[in-house]
């Protein structure tokens, strides 16, 4: 009989955990709310935090609002429904990230954002977009914490007065840092030389995580958005300056439409509160970087760079002249930094698609889609960030990439 018992246990203990795992994450759908357009879920709970997806101003029956004013408040209301689903509220919000097709209203979505957030607004990024799904001009993305008790304001003396956003939240394990521009703190004036703007928005990001009783050591995930104005390498320069050569954080580093008040540069991101519980992935095909790390984790969570359809190793490069093939290539490399610490893409919770042209949405879910058929899919915020470039091959037969996807995943507790 103990010896059934036993076989029994043994036979079922993987499924079982499995079983166990999944229940540290659940898809949260609000009653009301449009449905998704495509494969991800609303929001999803995963411990103490819950993922939302970018939320345009879609309503349930389909329709949308008429003036810009009621777009910002229907997105923000759709963002609303996923979190009270999960029995939260808009304070229990940490991190945001707004993007906007014309970054001429920001100062309009401030006035609206600013009725949803009386006392602790969240960290937030704000950046302009070439377009994004379904005719949507705006689109706001979201991180809730679930205790409020482990939700704090980090302040930062002359850091951008008057907008409706902190410079960044602390929660209990983490630290979520709001966008910050390269512009003087006194001032608030822009210099017009981009290695200015490029070294004054990472002096204010240090300046958060220092007010947070951290230093850029913390750091496990950045978005670099930059604009046209600011040259890659000037700024990949002086970013790998601030950080420890093949430890510097994941990062999604992303050309934009546009940025708030004429800014060129912006940097946010997240930190780790215990420097213990940090550690950057790197697959054995990938060398060390002085700017990004495949994947950090801070805790349980993996925070991903962005990934293209880039094949890695001697003679590398983009090789693939449509989408299908891009995205196939850009899904096996993230799975080869998920498989580096055991985990797969049923663990992921939260994406960031990157289109070069938003007329191959559908075509993108098709293929992205195949890849979470475990369980609910994760989140996911999809843009068009600048106008599209030409696919044309370059003379050593390499393409410009059509599409980047960065990734959020959750490691399994051990039992």
């Amino acid at each position: 009989m103990r010896k059934n018992f036993r076989r029994l246990l043994t036979a079922t203990a993987p499924a079982l955990f499995h079983m166990a795992l999944l229940a540290q994450v659940r898809p949260v759908t609000p009653k009301s709310g449009p449905p998704p357009v495509g494969p991800y879920t609303p929001g999803l709970s995963a411990g103490d935090y819950l993922y939302v997806s970018g939320q345009g101003a879609r309503r349930a029956d389909g329709g949308m609002p008429g003036t810009f004013e009621e777009h910002v408040r229907q997105a923000l209301e759709n963002v609303k429904a996923i979190v009270e689903a999960d029995g939260l509220t808009m304070e229990h919000l940490a991190y945001t990230h707004v993007y906007l097709t014309d970054i001429g209203k920001f100062a309009e979505m401030n006035r609206v954002y600013a009725t949803y957030f009386a006392d602790a607004p969240p960290a937030r990024a704000t950046v302009g977009v070439a377009q994004l799904p379904t005719g949507n001009v705006v689109e706001i993305t979201a991180v809730a914490v679930r205790n409020l008790a482990n939700k704090k304001v980090v302040r930062l003396q002359g850091y951008n007065p008057g907008e409706p956003v902190s410079p960044g939240i602390l929660t209990h394990d983490r630290l979520y840092i709001s966008g910050m521009r390269g512009r003087e703190p006194a001032t608030g004036k822009i210099p017009d030389d981009p290695a200015s703007q490029v070294v004054l928005a990472l002096d204010g990001m240090k300046a958060v995580c220092e007010s947070a009783g951290m230093s850029l050591a913390h750091m496990v995930f950045v978005n670099p958005y930059l604009t046209g104005r600011i040259p890659l390498n000037e700024m990949n320069k002086l970013y790998a300056g601030r950080f420890e050569f093949g430890n510097t954080p994941a990062r999604a580093t992303i050309r934009v439409a546009s940025l708030p008040e004429d800014s060129q540069i912006e940097f946010t991101g997240v930190a780790v509160r215990d420097l213990g519980r940090r550690k950057a992935v790197r697959p054995k095909n990938m060398s060390p970087s002085s700017t990004a790390s495949p994947c950090v984790f801070a805790g349980d969570t993996l925070y991903c760079s962005a990934k293209s359809g880039f094949i890695p190793g001697p003679n590398s490069g983009i090789f693939a002249a449509t989408l299908d093939h891009q995205l196939r290539q850009t899904m096996r490399n993230l799975l080869d930094n998920l498989e580096e610490v055991d985990m797969d893409f049923s663990h992921s919770v939260a994406t960031t698609v990157y289109l070069n042209d938003i007329s191959d949405f559908a075509a993108m879910n098709r293929v992205y889609g195949k890849y979470f058929t475990k369980g609910p899919p994760p989140t996911r915020t999809t843009v068009q960030q600048v106008e599209p470039t030409e696919g044309k091959p370059d003379e050593e037969d390499r393409y410009p990439a059509l599409e980047q996807i960065s990734l959020i995943a959750i490691r399994p507790a051990r039992r």
